[in-house]
């Protein structure tokens, strides 16, 4: 047996993995006025994969050699415990077996010890490869959302100025949507599609990614159209969403503001505009706006990389950092007492206050294109 190329494949792991933590402890460089261009960023996103992938294999590979290092060590430890072996094996290592021919137990277990705790520091370093590839393909999807929002910068703009008339059109009263029979088809007339509803609590948001993709619930009560469909309708275009509010008390919020919506590929990104974003509570964006990914609790996109919004608080949104709005949470019945219960409620943080679960909402969207055809 030789056991130079396993050790030397732990140096190797071992000095590659501490060169990846240890660029990423080290602080960044200060801004300069050059920005890279997006092909730069891809490459070096793509390049950050690459590395993350390899070093995976190279510590399963690892793994393998080390787990047929520790079999064939057992297979040694039972011959050399067999009275009537008249020799070792032949793959026993020469520092295993002393002049004379006789095996010492002792030493085989304490290599075995050895082996065992060095398999144990290999799965903690395979721990963290796996960790850092999840979190280099967070930033991959993040550049995905920018270089779109981008793209789509000028249309939205557009839309915004559009948005600005239409604040003098009122929505339709909360009463009316609130229903579990309204008239959809009236809607689609006005251009306006209904895509969420809650009311009574009778269907649960606390769904997967696929559902939240293909829709679920009952059109004529709770329900959620699927962001595929949404998408499908409003396209590559611009457009609007409306929000409607019902508290316990029976006030009611309307909120229009111009957004778009991406794709499956970049996860179905809600991009609202600067003056936008501010008014619904976000504090940090980019001056063209700000794009926030669709998340589940299977499928982590949220704007915050040490936490899974959709597992901390309940349902399926776009929660950038958790606490802005969610109002496919948790149904309460009456206002919970416990602060922690709250927060897995149905809020909207710049209405009632980040920790007031509502009664009752309405989503309805339209093509900007939609308002001047009507």
């Amino acid at each position: 047996m030789r056991c130079a190329p396993t050790a030397g494949a732990a140096l190797v792991l071992c000095a590659a993995t501490a060169g990846l933590l240890s660029a990423q402890g080290r602080p960044e460089p200060p801004e300069t006025p050059r920005f890279a261009s997006w092909d730069e960023v891809n490459v070096l996103a793509h390049g950050l994969l690459q590395l993350g992938n390899g070093l995976r294999e190279h510590v399963e590979r690892t793994r393998g050699q080390l787990g047929e290092l520790e079999r064939r060590l057992g297979s040694c430890g039972a011959a050399c415990k067999d009275p009537e072996g008249s020799a070792a094996p032949p793959f026993a290592p020469e520092n295993l077996v002393p002049p004379g021919g006789d095996a010492v137990p002792e030493t085989l277990q304490s290599f075995q010890t050895q082996l065992k705790a060095q398999n144990s520091r290999i799965q903690q370093l395979f721990q963290k490869v796996a960790q850092q590839q999840r979190h280099l393909e967070k930033q991959h999807l993040r550049i995905q959302n920018l270089q779109s929002q981008m793209g789509h910068l000028a249309p939205m703009h557009l839309g915004h100025g559009v948005a600005k008339r239409a604040r003098r059109k009122r929505l339709p009263k909360m009463a009316q949507l609130a229903g579990p029979a309204h008239n959809i088809s009236r809607l689609h007339n006005g251009g306006w599609t209904v895509i969420q509803r809650r009311q009574d609590g009778s269907v649960d948001f606390n769904q997967p990614w696929e559902a939240y993709k293909d829709g679920f619930g009952d059109p004529q009560g709770e329900f959620w159209l699927g962001l595929e469909k949404v998408h499908r309708i409003v396209g590559d275009r611009g457009s609007r969403l409306a929000v409607q509010l019902q508290d316990w008390e029976g006030n009611a919020e309307s909120l229009q503001f111009p957004v778009h919506l991406g794709g499956e590929d970049t996860a179905y990104s809600l991009q609202l505009t600067s003056p936008v974003a501010s008014k619904l509570g976000a504090t940090a964006f980019s001056p063209s706006g700000l794009s926030l990914p669709f998340s589940t609790w299977d499928q982590d996109h949220d704007l915050r990389g040490d936490k899974n919004c959709a597992k901390s608080l309940s349902g399926g949104w776009w929660f950038g950092t958790c606490g802005h709005s969610n109002l496919n949470g948790q149904y309460f019945h009456s206002i919970p007492r416990q602060r922690q219960q709250l927060k897995k409620g149905i809020f909207w943080k710049t209405w009632r206050g980040r920790y007031y679960p509502l009664q009752a909402t309405t989503m309805l969207i339209q093509p900007t294109v939609a308002e001047a055809a009507s």
